[in-house]
């Protein structure tokens, strides 16, 4: 149970689309969400909103084995929608979850006529937000028109980072009056085959399963990015995609989300892992020097490059911390390892680089685990101008 006392940093309760969020972890339509029990458990974990499994005419059938992994943090999937009938979603399980004091956010899909026989059902339920999800923008359009129509709740659009311009999407979403945005869906399809049986893990008709999880956050933070700089006056954009820490959330929040969906983290560590990653964001953001999620939305706007930054890298290492005699360089070598041109060498205490070999690519610097090493832009040389100059005219002979 989220001890509200024991966030001392950072406020870390958002308001989006007209709902006060305890927190802007929303607990993202999957199999954490199968029912009031565990929306209900969410919420008490700390997720400021819960989604539904997406519910449509009927009941997911879902073949065997439809969950497995990639890696240490990302899942691959054939699971469908909610596997419960769609009444059952109207008389107990948003009832009992709205009367728990989540906010409950339906997610249906996948078609016109579903929106047509399910919207109005889910906001007499008592859902405070609905959310549309569908396979193509063609069909999201006019689910969306006809929902906003019809109910007078507010209304997201789920967009997939699969289609041609999510970002286009999203204005075009927003232009038909979306209330709110949440990007991105799973990524795929993707294939896992399990090397034992030589044959794919997913039992879905083709072995095909879509990937969340950290593989995909990159991918889901230039969409977020996109996104929130193409409608500058959109606040209520939640990102999904990845988030296992809190400063996966801080992340998105500065490319300019307000929100952040938990899905993968809270299956594979637990739901009650919400609470812990509410913990750690009031003290990280503190930490950061920003005392609402408000204020560090967007940040990383500013400092986007206009155009590709040309010069060197001015190196730090620090092998002692400050009281001179404990190691901050654990003599790990990663930055030796990564090293794909042997420019670095370290014999502690003494680290060399040699710069005539160093592409100053910074990844020496990533995988650092202690911050003994640091770097800085070093100053545009005359050089480093010639050389832009001659990477831009290179792009412009080849068109």
């Amino acid at each position: 149970m989220l001890d509200k006392s024991k966030l001392t940093g950072a406020d870390i309760s958002i308001d989006f689309c007209g709902c006060h969020l305890q927190s802007p972890y929303i607990l993202s339509s999957g199999p954490l969400c199968y029912g009031a029990e565990g929306m209900i458990k969410g919420h008490e974990a700390g997720a400021g909103a819960v989604v539904t499994k997406t519910i449509r005419l009927g009941a997911a059938i879902n073949p065997v084995h439809h969950m497995g992994t990639v890696n240490q943090d990302s899942l691959i999937n054939c699971e469908k929608w909610a596997d419960s009938d769609r009444l059952n979603w109207y008389e107990n399980e948003i009832p009992k979850t709205v009367a728990a004091g989540a906010v409950v956010i339906g997610s249906v899909g996948h078609t016109l006529k579903e929106a047509q026989a399910i919207v109005k059902d889910v906001e007499r339920a008592g859902a405070h937000m609905i959310e549309l999800v569908s396979y193509t923008e063609d069909t999201l359009l006019p689910m969306l028109d006809y929902t906003k129509e019809h109910v007078d709740i507010p209304v997201i659009c789920k967009l997939s980072g699969n289609w041609p311009d999510t970002a286009a999407t999203a204005r075009r979403c927003l232009e038909h009056g979306a209330n709110g945005i949440c990007a991105i869906d799973s990524i795929g399809p993707t294939l896992k085959i399990d090397i034992e049986k030589a044959a794919p893990e997913m039992m879905s008709g083709d072995g095909f399963g879509w990937m969340t999880g950290a593989a995909m956050r990159p991918i889901a933070m230039r969409y977020n990015y996109q996104i929130a700089k193409e409608n500058p006056q959109l606040m209520n954009l939640y990102a999904s995609g990845g988030v296992m820490k809190a400063d996966d959330a801080i992340e998105y929040m500065m490319a300019g989300a307000m929100g952040v969906g938990v899905c993968t983290a809270g299956i594979l560590k637990g739901v009650e892992y919400v609470e812990k990653m509410c913990y750690d964001l009031s003290k990280r953001l503190a930490e950061l020097g920003y005392s609402s999620i408000q204020e560090v939305n967007r940040a990383a706007h500013p400092n986007f490059p206009s155009e590709e930054h040309i010069s060197g890298l001015k190196f730090h290492f620090t092998p002692f911390k400050e009281d001179g005699t404990t190691k901050k360089c654990v003599s790990c070598k990663k930055c030796e390892t990564v090293c794909c041109y042997d420019a670095r060498k370290l014999t502690f205490p003494e680290m060399t680089v040699d710069m005539d070999k160093c592409r100053c690519c910074g990844l020496c610097l990533d995988v650092c685990p202690t911050g003994a090493l640091t770097a800085e832009l070093a100053p545009q040389t005359e050089k480093d101008l010639e050389l832009a100059q001659k990477s831009k005219d290179f792009y412009e002979l080849v068109k």
